[in-house]
């Protein structure tokens, strides 16, 4: 694509060079540069992408868009000046591979926790109905039956639009996509186009990042200010943000909720560890999760699925065969009688939600036992929270390790033990390494006790010291079962 038609739609400060180039691909990481490309630099939260461009253009780049212009500028290389990278990035990404997301209908999914179980879920479910889907989450991007690694919630603008431009390749209909407040907030989602939002809860997350609990409410509340009046927007009336979300939007609005008046309904006729009886929209269905909080998100899914179109009949038939996402709720069954639960669950909320939902099932006919840590570089201010919400609801609480990154794992052990008192401690052991905090639950564990094993859920390495080790909550769980 020739330069020009790349940035006529934007408000430049200044250019100096040719705009007649062609441009054989955009990137805002330097280090994937290659001849005839233009290098987008962007300034990042750890580094400046303007301390690249000498290598971006050592590497082939024809063209730099920057907020400062360099002292020295290459020969033969344009540069375009804007008032900021982040704002335009989206746009020329969308531009230089074609619009994809008006060639297909794009459904974004926000909120503190279920974000990946509902954009997964509709995933597999309008794949069910027939169509061709794409997935765009933090377990794993899909184009058709073909994975694609994930290394973040949401992508870069100029990766987000190379793989909706892949799926329109690919023949998807559909796109389903998790939209974290760090993309929303940094632009990542700029210039796409939406079928429609929902819209999960709000908890405490990511205020290392954030700073205030208001900022990152807002990051979440922009993605809904800015659907177009074509899309729908479906929020949690169960969420006291829920409707402070939508506030502004000029989407079409519906609410779904397991305790008021909302457009979609739902509530719980019968629970076990192999599923729930539900009624939902006063229809019965049999569905195979576990959990009040599950029961939110299969009502979103439901929701989103008829405001796609679908007949509500045909969504609840294809809904009692899907199954639980990777590391969500995910149940092993120990030859000894007793069940290990392996769940994501790394807030305080998200943990709440989890073992609410196994003493929806036991019922007062067994002990809990819960495993869990916390990440390092990370919000430390939500450890204690965590470490005070399992020994809430857990008969032992075993604190130990989850990806302590950069920090000293006994730190962070520290600094949600610091949040309970000497009678919860009766309950608290801390054991450092994972791999024996698992093995020690195991051997703790009694005929009709549950363990929850949680932060991880779909991970398979462990964080430490920048280097990922290999490291499955649920292949370690298996081998202290004694299970091939």
């Amino acid at each position: 694509m020739v330069l020009e038609e790349l940035i006529k739609g934007l408000k430049t400060v200044s250019v100096c060079g040719q705009t007649d180039i062609e441009i054989t691909g955009v990137n805002i990481d330097s280090r994937r540069i290659k001849e005839g490309h233009l290098f987008i630099a962007q300034r990042g939260t750890q580094v400046d992408g303007h301390k690249f461009i000498p290598k971006a253009i050592e590497l082939g780049a024809k063209a730099v868009l920057c907020e400062v212009l360099p002292e020295e500028k290459a020969e033969g290389v344009t540069y375009v000046q804007v008032e900021s990278t982040e704002d335009v990035a989206g746009k020329v990404a969308t531009i230089f591979y074609g619009d994809p997301s008006r060639k297909l209908k794009l459904v974004g999914v926000t909120g503190t926790n279920g974000k990946t179980t509902i954009a997964t879920l509709l995933y597999n479910m309008f794949r069910k109905l027939g169509y061709k889907c794409g997935l765009l989450s933090t377990v794993c991007n899909y184009i058709e039956d073909e994975a694609v690694p994930a290394d973040h919630t949401t992508p870069d603008p100029i990766e987000l639009n190379y793989l909706l431009s892949r799926m329109v390749d690919a023949g998807c209909q559909y796109a389903f996509m998790e939209c974290s407040s760090h993309a929303i907030a940094q632009k990542r989602i700029g210039g796409l186009d939406f079928a429609g939002g929902l819209f999960t809860n709000l908890t405490r997350d990511h205020l290392d990042y954030h700073k205030t609990f208001e900022n990152y409410r807002n990051a979440k509340k922009a993605f809904f200010d800015q659907l177009p009046k074509t899309a729908f927007a479906i929020t949690n009336a169960d969420d006291k943000n829920g409707m402070v979300m939508v506030q502004n939007t000029k989407a079409t609005v519906k609410t779904y909720s397991t305790r008021t008046m909302a457009d979609f309904k739902a509530k719980i006729l019968e629970c076990h560890f192999g599923g729930m009886y539900l009624e939902i929209d006063g229809r019965e269905v049999g569905v195979q999760f576990i959990g009040k909080f599950n029961v939110s998100n299969l009502l979103a899914v439901y929701g989103a699925a008829v405001m796609l179109g679908e007949k509500p009949e045909n969504v609840l038939l294809v809904m009692s065969t899907l199954k639980s996402v990777s590391g969500r709720l995910d149940p092993i069954q120990s030859p000894e009688g007793y069940t290990a639960i392996v769940d994501y669950a790394h807030t305080p909320d998200a943990l709440e939600n989890v073992l609410n939902a196994i003493h929806e099932v036991l019922e007062g006919k067994g002990h809990v036992i819960t495993v869990c840590g916390a990440g390092g570089n990370r919000d430390k201010g939500k450890r204690p929270l965590m470490a005070q919400e399992a020994v809430k609801q857990s008969d032992k609480v075993i604190i130990t390790s989850d990806n302590p990154r950069f920090e000293e794992p006994q730190d962070i052990i520290n600094d949600m033990l610091a949040g309970l008192d000497d009678q919860q401690m009766k309950k608290v052991v801390s054991i450092v390494d994972r791999r024996e905090a698992i093995r020690t639950a195991c051997m703790l564990a009694q005929k009709g006790d549950v363990i929850l094993v949680a932060g991880k859920g779909h991970e398979d390495y462990q964080e430490i010291k920048g280097v990922k080790h290999h490291f499955d909550d649920k292949e370690v769980l298996r081998e202290a079962m004694g299970i091939k």
